[in-house]
This record gives C-alpha cells, structure tokens and sequence, in this order.
C-alpha cells in the first residue's frame, strides 16, 4: 500500500519567478524529509492495521471429578477434623484438667457433684496466692486428688483461735464462710509449703489434720464450674491480701 505524505513549506515557491532549489523535494532540508518519512510510515501502519474483531475464546467445561476422588477428598477432610481435634486433646489437657467435687468440705463454695476446670499453668509463672482454690495431690495418699483453699503461704504463722483465724496475729476476714472452725490451734508453714484449709471448717480434712501442703503437690488452680449446667460460671476470688504478710 502506498502511502501520500503532504506538508507545507515554510516559504513560497512562486512559479512565475527563477525556481528556487528549495522547492525541489530532493532539495529540501534533512529534517523536513525525514518527518515526512516518518509520517508516511505512521500513516501505513494506521493503515495496514487489523481491525477485525478478535474471535471469542472457546470455554471448555472441566470434568466433574470421579467418583473415586470425590471418595477420597471426603475421607481427607475427615482425617483433619479428626486430627484437629486429637491435638486440640492433647492441648487441652496438657494446659488444664477436668476435676469432680467429692463431698462438701468446699461448701458452701462448691457442691459436691460439682465439675470444675483446674489450670495447671497457674503457678507457672506466679506464686500461689492466699484465698486461691487448689486442686492438689492428698499427701497421704498420692492417687487422690483435693480440692482446698489457700490460707497460709509459705512463711506464715496461721492460728484459729474462738472461731477466727489469724495470720501473722491479724484476723482474717473470711466472707465464704458459713460456719466457724470449732477447734483452737496454731501452725508454721514452712518456706515451700502452704495452709489449705476446706470452707466448711467443721467438716474438712485439710491442714489442720495432717499439716501444710507441700508447693509441689498442687496441680492447679480452680477457675470454672462447668457441669451441672445450673451452677456453671467462674468461681469467686476473695481478695485475702488484707491479711498482713509480717513473715
């Protein structure tokens, strides 16, 4: 395709006159012929170009997948949710543990049949504070578990005298409490032990019958009733630190 490139020059070429070099295009300056020769590819190019319109691409449906992948994906999907949940397992007990009340010796606290969430992570990175309920391992008896609460941290000079308890020769306000203690005695606890005592005093076997706990035979603290649905919720904590820690 032939292309027709016309400009203007920036200067008349009378005819009826000599004629001038200049109004010949071979002698035209270099930079007039060179935008000339531009313009002419520009234009064939435009020109040359394809216009049509593209065609459609072909869509191809997939095939639905066999029957035997289908099989396996669904047995796949059933292979993670199981072990999700084993290692959810592990997780759970690993950082807590689920414990029964046996008894009323926590009572009014907590009712016997009552489940309670221990974490076991508690004193991991923090000592035992007095007022906390423990679950831990009975030292006369190892395989079986308590539930208690701290009184005396390590240090203490613990007394129950008429009905009240003293730490450190300061009374200690105890608002769980239904029943007074019925007996009078005193007790040291040692730098790694501490006094547990049940909240029904009268019916309890706890620190006042075979002495301080040891740190080490806490398994956690009690947090959560979760079961029966009725008393589900977080156990109190009563702030104990009224008590003056003179150790």
């Amino acid at each position: 395709m032939k292309s027709i490139v016309s400009w203007e020059l920036p200067f008349d070429c009378p005819s009826d006159r000599a004629p001038n070099p200049l109004c010949q295009p071979d002698m035209l300056p270099t930079q007039v012929r060179l935008s000339a020769s531009i313009a002419g590819l520009i234009i064939q190019s435009v020109t040359e170009y394809p216009f049509n319109q593209p065609t459609q691409p072909s869509i191809v449906e997939p095939k639905p997948p066999s029957i035997a992948r289908r099989v396996l994906r669904f047995i796949g999907s059933i292979l993670q949710t199981v072990l999700f949940a084993v290692i959810l397992f592990f997780v759970v007990n690993m950082l807590t543990a689920r414990i029964r009340v046996e008894g009323d010796s926590m009572e009014p606290s907590l009712i016997d049949g009552q489940f309670v969430v221990v974490n076991k992570l508690a004193y991991s990175l923090q000592d035992p504070e007095r007022g906390d309920i423990v679950v831990f391992r009975f030292p006369l008896n190892p395989d079986r578990r308590f539930i208690k609460r701290i009184i005396g941290l390590p240090g203490d000079l613990v007394q129950v005298n008429n009905g009240e308890v003293f730490i450190n020769g300061n009374l200690l306000s105890e608002p769980y409490l239904s029943t007074p203690p019925a007996y009078n005695d005193q007790w040291e606890v040692g730098r790694s032990e501490v006094f547990v005592l049940g909240d029904n005093r009268n019916n309890s076997s706890d620190s006042q019958n075979w002495g301080p706990l040891t740190l080490q035979d806490i398994i956690g603290k009690a947090f959560l009733v979760y079961w029966p649905l009725d008393s589900m919720g977080w156990i109190p904590r009563y702030d104990l630190a009224a008590a003056a820690d003179q150790r």
